[in-house]
């Protein structure tokens, strides 16, 4: 067995986060219920090839919103239901191991539940953690999946060249804002928006975009657009969808690139708006 041998392991008072009920709208304290059982066994079977972790930092991202509807569809995570343990990207110590990738006192990141302790046995959705001389908080952004979806979703699908005209909605969002820094690294001029005046300062005094406005200010995003980039825009990495991505599409230049990565003007709403502007995509 690696990282010791099996044997049964007592955890007292295992808080844990669960779904108390579908959600509609915006999410409520009251969806959510926390428990703790006085005593819980947990032991790692032999053969099973799972792994026992201790959930160190916890990662609250908008798209579990979308797993918390009642008709919600299935993602790279499962959809929750009432009275299942919420789940998600976590930075985890690992206690005991019947899986040879992983050993006793590994740090690992990944999926799991919103728990202290957790049993993995998909063990394909955690990762060893290959560096430890930097805060292991780093995992659930910049080394985890915000900065895997920041990288792929600009470099990879966007194909961004020096000099092209960039916008970023959500951008002071744990993806938005490392969008807007790759950008700028490569020489692109960069604009962000957000929806209060201190994450518009953010994104301008330190994460170094050009430009940034707060959409909740402007009677019309796509005049706000027009502002802050005359000459259009050649690449949208759209965090939000819905009107957004309409002003977007009315002040995209030819040969312009959008990476959806995000909806979350849709996540709270029961009927989703339409986009109406995809005619301009031929």
């Amino acid at each position: 067995m690696a990282g010791g041998g099996a044997g049964e392991v007592v955890v007292k008072g295992n808080k844990k986060v669960l779904l108390k009920k579908y959600v509609t709208g915006l999410v409520e304290e009251t969806d959510l219920e926390v428990v703790t059982n006085e005593t819980i066994s947990l032991e790692v079977p032999q053969g099973s090839k799972a792994v026992l972790v201790k959930n160190l930092y916890l990662s609250c991202d908008p798209f579990l919103r979308a797993l918390m509807s009642k008709h919600s569809e299935p993602h790279y995570i499962d959809v929750f239901h009432p009275g299942t343990v919420i789940k998600g990207f976590s930075v985890s110590k690992v206690l005991e191991s019947d899986h040879p990738d992983f050993k006793t006192g590994e740090y690992v990141w990944g999926i799991t539940g919103w728990e202290e302790y957790s049993l993995v046995t998909d063990t394909e959705k955690i990762f060893k953690v290959p560096f430890t001389d930097v805060p292991l908080s780093y995992y659930t952004g910049l080394l985890g999946m915000a900065g895997f979806t920041a990288y792929i979703g600009f470099h990879e699908i966007c194909s961004p060249k020096k000099g092209e005209y960039v916008f970023v909605s959500a951008a002071s969002g744990a993806v938005g804002q490392l969008v807007g820094q790759l950008a700028k690294l490569i020489g692109c001029y960069v604009v962000g928006t957000a929806g209060s005046d201190e994450k518009v300062e953010l994104l301008k005094t330190k994460f170094g975009f050009d430009d940034a406005f707060n959409y909740k200010k402007e009677k019309s995003l796509g005049a706000a657009l027009r502002r802050c980039f005359p000459e259009g825009i050649d690449i949208y990495f759209d965090n939000v969808g819905g009107a957004m991505l309409d002003a977007a599409l009315l002040n995209m230049r030819d040969n312009g690139r959008i990476s959806a990565c995000g909806m979350i003007s849709q996540y709270n709403l029961e009927k989703l708006e339409g986009v109406k502007c995809l005619m301009l995509l031929f």
